[in-house]
């Protein structure tokens, strides 16, 4: 029971309620539904990864409808997925100035967190995928550290051959399928 001044009554409980769905639709109405993040690049089907010496899709072009920090300006300057040769995890020469431009990115925003997701062609069982993605993985996570970005800001897991990014059965798609994706998981502007 709640205790008033004696000769003073409170509003009516019909007031309080009109007055606590006032305050709720008044603060929802100044804190808007964050937009669904994009979805990030995929490559359409047909195209190959990026050969060597030529630009992968979103390295170092900036599109002036993507709001700095989010998960497409990620995408536009830096690139979110790099290529492998058959049965390797190496890092190709390709894949360095994509790496680059993603630890510069991630070290003018210290808050967000990535996840590096190793993921192989369908040949090979799916316990030698799920160690080569792995090994996929850590490379990338490798290079990041080694260029700044903090390790705690990192994780890895191995999809395998579990995740395909192109459902055909031949070298183009397996080409395309051997790939280690940093996805952003926390941090990124909306």
């Amino acid at each position: 029971m709640q205790a008033t001044r004696p000769g003073v009554r409170g509003p009516s409980r019909p007031a309080m309620v009109i007055a606590i769905v006032g305050m709720m639709v008044s603060a929802c109405a100044s804190h808007p539904k964050p937009l669904p993040i994009a979805p990030t690049s995929q490559p359409a089907p047909g195209s190959g990864p990026p050969a060597y010496g030529a630009s992968a899709p979103g390295s170092g072009v900036v599109q002036s409808s993507s709001l700095p920090g989010s998960v497409q300006d990620f995408v536009n300057t830096a690139g979110d997925r790099i290529y492998f040769e058959y049965d390797k995890f190496g890092l190709r020469p390709d894949a360095l100035p994509v790496l680059a431009a993603q630890a510069a990115w991630l070290e003018r925003y210290p808050y967000v967190e990535v996840r590096i997701e190793g993921n192989a062609d369908e040949r090979g069982t799916r316990e030698y995928n799920f160690a080569l993605g792995a090994r996929r993985a850590s490379a990338v996570k490798d290079f990041l550290e080694a260029h700044g970005v903090n390790p705690s800001r990192i994780t890895t897991v191995s999809y395998g051959k579990e995740r395909p990014i192109d459902l055909g059965s031949g070298e183009e798609a397996w080409a395309r399928n051997r790939n280690a994706h940093t996805a952003i998981i926390s941090g990124a502007r909306s």
